[in-house]
């Protein structure tokens, strides 16, 4: 039996700024329609939420379940 250890080439966030910039990277790859102040402007899980609602059309619902998809647990 092998001892599974983390992979140290595999970079992990090691500040909240770090997981910030991340999440809000991939909030711009999913959303194209957000633009770079309208990232930077994010103030967390629920205002992401509205915005998605309000650029998208979705429902709170959807734009809810697809941002926690996104977010994993981590916060903005």
């Amino acid at each position: 039996m092998t001892n599974v250890t983390s992979n140290p080439s595999v970079a992990k966030p090691e500040t909240a700024a770090e997981t910030r910039q991340i999440v809000l990277k991939e909030v711009g790859a999913k959303w194209g329609k957000f633009s770079q102040q309208d990232l930077s402007a994010l103030k967390g899980k629920d205002d992401l939420v509205n915005q998605v609602v309000a650029k998208y059309g979705l429902e709170r619902g959807q734009a809810q379940r697809d941002v926690d998809a996104l977010l994993k647990g981590r916060q903005i």
